[in-house]
């Protein structure tokens, strides 16, 4: 094909790239259609555009030099393929530095922000779940009242010191497929913490007491049983994290079920609406802290060939990090702002 019927094809389309790239990038536009303001929708759908028109644009610039048209016309696309690339690279490098930045302020922040709604969902999973316990570790029939003894033969097997990966119901099950179970458990167990908040908070402090109980009863029942030396150091590790993020869960549900039942000086819809956007983003977060949760239990805390003092240390370790990180980091970086 020559080099002007090559052109006569496809310069609309380089002129189209050229007015959409000039908007995206607020280069002084060369056409007067893209002097016009874009609203955000326009400067969405443009942007969605951008892959694909940068692979065609690429494809351009190989044909145009593979087939020795003028260095003009390969500079000009040599051009738009920088900026396409300039724009993908700019986005990508933007969806990174808000990760990052709500990985090292945002989360901690918003956890902050909501000590309160921290506090009151940790008391009701941490007072239930330590009367379980002691109610379990005194009397050893005390779990029955919770869980059916099928279920407790299992947990006591799970964590049998004869056995040769803790915290399993099947020895042949693989740490990848243990990994792919504790994150559609746990994060099943944090959605229902958060979603049935919005029954006025009722459906959070239920499934919260609920949690608490069961953890609670199985801790004071393997203790009796004396099996402390393997279920203490297998939970230690990957539960700072997980039973966290449980409690971080409650507290964003009860802070839906609060804007319904408090909304103040808004609409009930309004208040929950401006409640959901802090909530969402302690999800994220708890979502982030369990799929952290599963990889640790299903390849850590599952390990017998780790000694109970190295797990205990590295466990608390994590405890103190874990605690330090949600509640005291990112203070200097706010108050500077």
């Amino acid at each position: 094909m020559r080099q002007t019927e090559f052109e006569k094809i496809h310069r609309p389309f380089w002129s189209q790239c050229a007015t959409d790239f000039n908007a995206l990038l607020h280069h002084k536009p060369t056409e007067k259609r893209a002097r016009k303001k874009l609203t955000a929708a326009q400067k969405n759908k443009i942007a969605t555009d951008v892959p694909q028109h940068y692979r065609s644009l690429c494809q351009h610039l190989a044909m145009a030099k593979s087939r020795g048209y003028t260095p003009a016309l390969v500079n000009h696309l040599n051009q738009l393929v920088r900026q396409g690339y300039e724009i993908l690279y700019a986005r990508q490098s933007h969806r990174s530095g808000r990760l990052l930045h709500f990985l090292f302020y945002g989360f901690p922040a918003v956890i902050q922000a909501n000590h309160r709604f921290i506090a009151i969902a940790a008391l009701l999973f941490v007072a239930p779940g330590l009367l379980m316990g002691l109610a379990s570790y005194l009397n050893d029939t005390f779990l029955y009242t919770l869980l059916d003894p099928m279920q407790i033969r299992q947990m006591e097997s799970m964590y049998d010191p004869e056995v040769r990966k803790l915290g399993r119901e099947r020895q042949s099950d693989s740490d990848l497929m243990m990994f792919g179970f504790y994150i559609q458990n746990n994060i099943g167990i944090s959605f229902r913490c958060f979603a049935s908040g919005i029954f006025f908070c009722l459906g959070s402090m239920y499934f919260l007491i609920f949690n608490g109980l069961h953890i609670g009863g199985i801790s004071g029942h393997l203790t009796q049983l004396g099996f402390a030396e393997t279920f203490y150091p297998f939970v230690i590790g990957h539960g700072a994290f997980e039973l966290t993020a449980i409690v971080f869960s409650g507290a964003a549900g009860l802070k839906l079920g609060y804007a319904l039942i408090a909304p103040g000086q808004y609409t009930r819809i309004a208040a929950l609406q401006i409640a959901a956007k802090e909530a969402i983003q302690i999800i994220y977060g708890s979502t982030l802290m369990l799929l952290l949760a599963a990889f640790l239990e299903a390849y850590w805390s599952s390990s017998t060939q780790l000694t109970i003092a190295v797990k205990i240390t590295v466990g608390a370790a994590l405890w103190f990090w874990v605690i330090y990180y949600c509640f005291f980091s990112g203070r200097g970086h706010r108050a500077a702002q």
